[in-house]
């Protein structure tokens, strides 16, 4: 199979005090981010959080009302959208419904004049590597949504760009082909060894695909790191509660010793921690993964690295391998179980039943 004669380029990404305004109300509000060379990017965030404004900024499709966008340490940001060295593919695919697919593909070569023979070839090329080289003469109302989508990425990508923008691909797709299409735009990504930027709302999406999260709200970026630093190690309340699979809890520091701070609550759990300046009395707020907490009878003897807390179920949902049960108490309304089905069962728990929910100290994570 022929392998598409794509440039090597830099492709590393460095945004400076970036903000776009609209209507008075910063749609993204000075932010600064770089973006590796060949990396996999997701914009992550809830509706209105600036994600696609940045993208559009770095298409250049919008212009940036204050900072600097550099791409191979090229200053773009008053470049036209040709001129930057990116290619954007667009989230409903804008695929012309009069041209096959091989025309489809080949349509920005047709435009900068290069001859049939020439655009012919790279269209095929580029079609075989999203494997849709069969479908060249393919209408795109014969395509389906998949089929679709790859062959809106062979046409952004015999641009042969520096760096490939995604706006939210994968949304319109079932959850089956959504999966499937994932696990493709990833090993195609390390195939080009390009450098992607995806704007995406979905929490899996991101962590599935990226080697770089960043995390937006209002205009903001809340945490810009790996997936797994961005899951284990939440740096804010949102950060933890946006993810998901966290319960955030609060605590109290009750002890002081040099450095080390004692953080009492909710109920019975406690830990040590000497992550920030505390004083005596503080709220403090910490992250706990819901998978990693243990259920056991009120009976149950704690070890010293544990802490425990009884509390009622007042919820349980069955969700094929995992189950999730929801927590109650006094001090707490609601902390989120997760455990494996035949772990549950084991304990043929009930909604009503009190139990005795464990996990190591070293597990938590404070917040800011």
């Amino acid at each position: 199979m022929l392998q598409p004669k794509l440039a090597v380029h830099s492709g590393d990404i460095e945004l400076t005090s970036l903000t776009k305004v609209f209507d008075k109300t910063p749609a993204v509000d000075g932010i600064s981010l770089k973006i590796s060379a060949g990396s996999y990017c997701c914009l992550l965030g809830p509706s209105g959080c600036g994600k696609t404004t940045t993208l559009r900024m770095l298409a250049g499709h919008e212009t940036p009302d204050a900072g600097k966008i550099l791409i191979s340490k090229r200053d773009v940001s008053g470049l036209s959208p040709a001129e930057r060295g990116t290619s954007m593919m667009f989230q409903n695919y804008a695929l012309f419904p009069h041209l096959n697919c091989l025309d489809n593909v080949g349509f920005s070569l047709h435009m900068r004049g290069i001859s049939k023979v020439i655009r012919t070839e790279r269209a095929m090329e580029v079609l075989a590597l999203v494997q849709m080289e069969k479908f060249a003469q393919r209408m795109p109302s014969q395509l389906s949504g998949g089929q679709q989508q790859r062959v809106a990425l062979a046409r952004s990508l015999i641009t042969e760009p520096e760096v490939l923008l995604l706006d939210e691909p994968l949304s319109a797709l079932d959850p089956f082909l959504r999966t499937q299409m994932r696990v493709e735009l990833r090993q195609l990504q390390k195939k080009l060894g390009i450098t992607f930027v995806h704007v995406t709302h979905s929490q899996v999406e991101a962590l599935a695909l990226a080697d770089l999260v960043v995390l937006m709200q209002s205009g903001s970026i809340e945490q810009a790191d790996s997936p797994q630093l961005i899951f284990n190690g939440p740096t804010n309340t949102f950060v933890a509660k946006f993810i998901g699979g966290h319960n955030v809890l609060s605590g109290r520091v009750t002890e002081l010793n040099r450095n080390t701070a004692k953080i009492t609550g909710p109920g019975e759990a406690y830990f040590t921690s000497s992550k920030f300046g505390f004083t005596i009395g503080a709220n403090v707020n910490y992250a706990l993964r819901a998978d990693l907490i243990k259920l056991h009878p009120t009976s149950h003897i704690t070890s010293k690295d544990s802490s425990y807390l009884r509390a009622i179920i007042t919820q349980i949902e069955f969700a094929g391998a995992d189950v999730r049960i929801t927590l109650e108490n006094a001090d707490l309304k609601e902390c989120l179980v997760i455990c494996k089905d035949y772990e549950f069962f084991l304990g043929s728990w009930t909604e009503g039943d009190e139990v005795m929910a464990t996990w190591s100290r070293d597990d938590v994570c404070v917040l800011n």
